[in-house]
């Protein structure tokens, strides 16, 4: 027999055998010909598998519009992916915010109320921007990677064998049909040897379903590890963000505490600060925001005095003229005449220079 030969028995032999099930499969659903059931444990098994893909799938989309909201981003992360490529490294959104801000505050100068505060919140967003990248990365490799290794993994393999145990079902209940209807001893005969060995390959590969199914509650487990680390991660995440906002907010409880909304009402938001003698006086009627000046800073400003400062946050001098501070020293500051009121004279050792009110707190 040469190949092309057997090639054409080959291909025969398995278009009547697709054939018989097509016709199987037809009559079963128009009602005219019985079907094997499968036992009730391998039925719940089936059930548990298909459940447990349908929301692996559903869970693993929702998690990646969480962590990547842009779809034209997911998509482009998931062609390079496919094509086994790096994605290229993009700035996101609080790390783009954190730079403007950043850019922002230089430009209208970081000795100024405004634009030191800008800077100090640029800074936070884009520290804000490296967690949010790390939550991302963390998540993809333990949560993410898990539950597409079992949809792409174990239940195509799954799958592929339960097909099989269908093929095998209609191949067992084709061979009964052909046994009732046999008439001739000869052909009941071999009827019965087909049942016999369809019924062996339905058994065999029922239990090697069963097998597979069995293994999903293993899946369960080790995806509930994955769910813990998704979780911790999370958590990381947000306490990250929670820390850089409070030191945020600490750093800025010099700045005002009222404002003037756009729709005219006046609202009063208090702003949490080390001490409510900070130093601080100017008006930005233009803006609606609104500050006031402490009385000690009036007493201050109109008299000859000295008084004793804490230093709020770090401050670089910007030129010889004015003094660089740090955060938490205690410094000697007074007013001179005619110097604006945004200012104070420093006074540090021999070091003496300008220093902006809205890095200090009078002490008693």
């Amino acid at each position: 027999m040469n190949i092309m030969d057997f090639n054409v028995k080959k291909f025969a032999a398995d278009a009547g055998t697709f054939l018989s099930r097509a016709v199987q499969f037809t009559e079963e659903k128009l009602g005219q010909a019985e079907k094997t059931e499968l036992d009730a444990h391998l039925e719940n098994l089936l059930s548990k598998a298909e459940c447990t893909k349908i929301w692996t799938e559903k869970i693993m989309k929702q998690t990646e519009v969480l962590l990547q909201p842009n779809p034209n981003a997911r998509i482009e992360e998931f062609v390079y992916e496919k094509l086994d490529r790096k994605a290229p490294s993009r700035v996101n959104n609080p790390e783009l915010l954190g730079q403007y801000m950043i850019d922002a505050g230089t430009e209208f100068g970081p000795g100024t109320a405004y634009g030191n505060a800008l800077i100090k919140c640029g800074e936070t967003q884009k520290r804000i921007g490296t967690a949010d990248r790390e939550l991302i990365q963390t998540s993809a490799l333990n949560f993410l990677t898990p539950l597409r290794n079992f949809i792409e993994g174990d239940y195509k393999t799954i799958a592929k064998e339960r097909k099989l145990l269908q093929n095998k079902r209609l191949d067992l209940d084709a061979a009964k049909t052909r046994l009732k209807k046999a008439k001739a001893a000869e052909t009941r005969a071999s009827s019965e040897q087909e049942l016999r060995i369809t019924q062996s390959e339905f058994d065999r590969q029922a239990e090697i379903t069963r097998l597979l199914l069995e293994g999903i509650s293993s899946t369960h487990a080790h995806h509930l590890r994955c769910l813990n680390d998704f979780v911790e991660a999370q958590m990381t995440y947000y306490a990250q963000c929670y820390q850089y906002m409070l030191d945020l907010q600490k750093q800025l409880g010099s700045f005002p505490s009222s404002y003037q909304c756009n729709n005219n009402q006046t609202s009063v938001v208090p702003v949490p600060s080390a001490s409510s003698n900070v130093l601080g006086s100017s008006a930005m009627t233009s803006s609606g925001l609104v500050m006031t000046s402490p009385s000690n800073l009036i007493d201050l400003k109109e008299g000859s005095g000295s008084r004793k400062a804490r230093v709020l946050y770090d401050y670089d001098a910007a030129n010889s003229s004015e003094l660089s501070l740090l955060a938490d020293e205690v410094i000697t500051v007074f007013s001179v005449v005619g110097m604006d009121s945004d200012w104070l004279m420093g006074e540090r050792g021999n070091q003496k220079g300008r220093v902006p009110i809205t890095y200090l707190e009078l002490l008693n």
